[in-house]
């Protein structure tokens, strides 16, 4: 996207490169089972811009003294964990790229979490490309003001706050072979905190241990990456650990709630240039003339889970819990950076930081290329310069 760094790339790039690249980034980490794309994506101070006022106006929403308020209904009743803190420590919002009406390219909100994200594996991606291939220091993937050790400093700050490292851990059901293992690890190496695996932490009364070299270690703060929306069906998976829900001696980044008040289910609340129309089902009180325009989304879903593309009334009709739906006009994606056989999509997801008792940080960032329907891996499986990717920003 802009135009000199693009050409610079696309000259530069060769199979042998990006091979070699591929190589270089999974040395000493698990096999990466997603797809990386063969490139950056380089964003104009323009968008970059945009990108940033974006993320404010929801931020300006999230610290509305009733947000809480306004979205205690999107947490299900059957997974709502005790002891919830003040603030959500993840904010990442994705947005597609797209054109306005004067033909400059703006950004959409599609999605927003309050969960994390790839903090460890982004930062390690992007030294890889640069080491990879020749990208000059007019554009960087951090963002305000950040750099390698100040970015690492907070990231700490934010996941092992005032505990030892030996009484933090990252989380996940089966976390060594997951399919973002390769972020837990770089993680690890970054913060020298445990990765677990849901049953490597028992109960003792209110209090979670895990046991290395024979000894019982008391766990104080959980660097959380259990999606509960993974293990609905099999609740019976906690009878050998611990049950989130239960009344624990626990510190959570994050804490669960916040995945599901920081979610779709937040997006019909705010009113803003950089987000579509977007309603809850139930709340639609006439079907729009123009469905074809529209997407249909379930509200507890992730990863592009159970969306109706092509909506229709019957579609509509057969929805039995209107009031986890959402439906939302579509966003039509621009064909905005330059592979060799064509334009391809993106998507740009703005990641922050928010440490205990301080203000949310926008630190870096994380991209990702489409030819499909959809950004997503299942959209995306026969075609080449699309996947997992990173935006290198204009200074």
């Amino acid at each position: 996207m802009i135009p000199a760094q693009r050409q610079k790339y696309n000259l530069q790039f060769t199979e042998e490169k990006y091979q070699n690249f591929l190589t270089e980034l999974q040395i000493g980490y698990p096999s990466i089972p997603f797809r990386v794309a063969e490139t950056p994506v380089f964003v104009p101070k323009a968008l970059k811009e945009k990108l940033i006022a974006a993320g404010e106006e929801i931020i300006n929403l999230i610290k509305q003294p009733n947000f809480k308020a306004l979205t205690q209904k999107a947490i299900p009743t059957d997974w709502n964990v005790p002891n919830e803190n003040e603030q959500p420590h993840f904010l990442t919002f994705d947005f597609g790229i797209c054109k306005d009406k004067n033909g400059e390219l703006t950004p959409m909100l599609i999605e927003m979490q309050g969960f994390p994200s790839l903090y460890g594996f982004q930062h390690h991606l992007a030294k890889t490309f640069q080491t990879s291939f020749e990208i000059d220091h007019s554009v960087n993937y951090f963002l305000n003001g950040f750099n390698e050790e100040k970015y690492i400093k907070l990231l700490k700050e934010v996941i092992i706050g005032k505990h030892q490292p030996e009484e933090v851990a990252l989380m996940d059901v089966d976390a060594p072979n997951q399919k973002t293992a390769i972020d837990f690890f770089v993680t690890q190496k970054l913060l020298d905190i445990k990765i677990l695996a849901l049953e490597d932490i028992k109960k003792v009364g209110k209090q979670l241990f895990y046991e290395e070299d024979g000894k019982k270690i008391q766990l104080k703060r959980i660097y959380n990456r259990l999606i509960f929306d993974e293990v609905a069906d099999n609740a019976e998976i906690f009878n050998n650990s611990f049950d989130p829900r239960d009344e624990l001696d626990i510190e959570w980044v994050a804490h669960p709630n916040w995945f599901y008040r920081i979610s779709k289910y937040t997006m019909p609340f705010l009113k803003s240039e950089f987000v579509p129309e977007t309603r809850f089902l139930n709340e639609k009180k006439a079907i729009p003339g123009d469905l074809e325009n529209y997407v249909l989304k379930p509200l507890f879903s992730f990863a592009g889970m159970g969306v109706i593309i092509d909506v229709t009334e019957a579609d509509i009709s057969n929805i039995k819990d209107p009031e986890n739906w959402i439906l939302q006009r579509k966003v039509n994606y621009e064909p905005a950076v330059q592979a060799p056989d064509g334009g391809v999509k993106v998507e740009i997801r703005m990641m922050y930081l928010w440490p205990d008792g301080g203000e949310p940080q926008l630190c870096i960032n994380l991209a990702r290329l489409s030819k499909g329907k959809m950004i997503g891996v299942r959209y995306n499986a026969d075609f080449d310069w699309v996947g997992g990717t990173i935006g290198f920003m204009e200074e």
